[in-house]
């Protein structure tokens, strides 16, 4: 993993991608100009581990460019692909808001950039009241959305089961 300054050309672009993130959609561009430097931009050749599953969550993650796949380890099987992230796709914000381990391992599926926002770096842009309510109200949003799917998920499982 190499890693650079956010702003190390490119502050447009970056501005742009930043902004296409869910969770950021709502604040301005100078809020996101604002938080930005607690941002780092890390690098992955493709088959590097940015995480593995258990590990502690300590930072959330912006696709720039490249591809990340999400797996679980299943033992006696091997490697479950869950998910492949594109440009634009983030992963990690469990991390933001609690220090459970995490719950599968991401992979670098091709060579890949992201921007890297730790937690403690995500507190010190939650001090900031209205550019937090802006953050916090899409991340409940976010939440929200996937309990539901994990409920309609259980759901057809059970349902499943029970033909048998």
């Amino acid at each position: 993993m190499d890693k650079e300054c956010v702003f190390n050309g490119g502050e447009n672009l970056l501005l742009e991608k930043i902004k296409k993130v869910f969770l950021f959609k709502d604040l301005s561009e100078d809020e996101i100009i604002k938080i930005s430097p607690l941002g780092e931009i890390v690098t992955f050749s493709e088959g590097e581990k940015l995480f593995n599953e258990g590990d502690v969550g300590d930072a959330f993650y912006i696709i720039l460019k490249g591809q990340i796949r999400i797996s679980k380890f299943i033992k006696g099987v091997g490697e479950e692909a869950l998910a492949i992230l594109e440009e634009g796709d983030y992963l990690g914000e469990m991390a933001l808001i609690c220090d459970f381990p995490r719950s599968a391992t991401a992979i670098a599926h091709t060579d890949s950039k992201l921007l890297k926002i730790k937690r403690e770096n995500f507190e010190k842009i939650l001090k900031d009241v209205e550019i937090s309510y802006k953050i916090l109200w899409n991340l409940n949003y976010i939440l929200s959305t996937r309990l539901r799917e994990t409920n309609e998920k259980i759901k057809s499982l059970i349902l499943i089961l029970l033909q048998q």
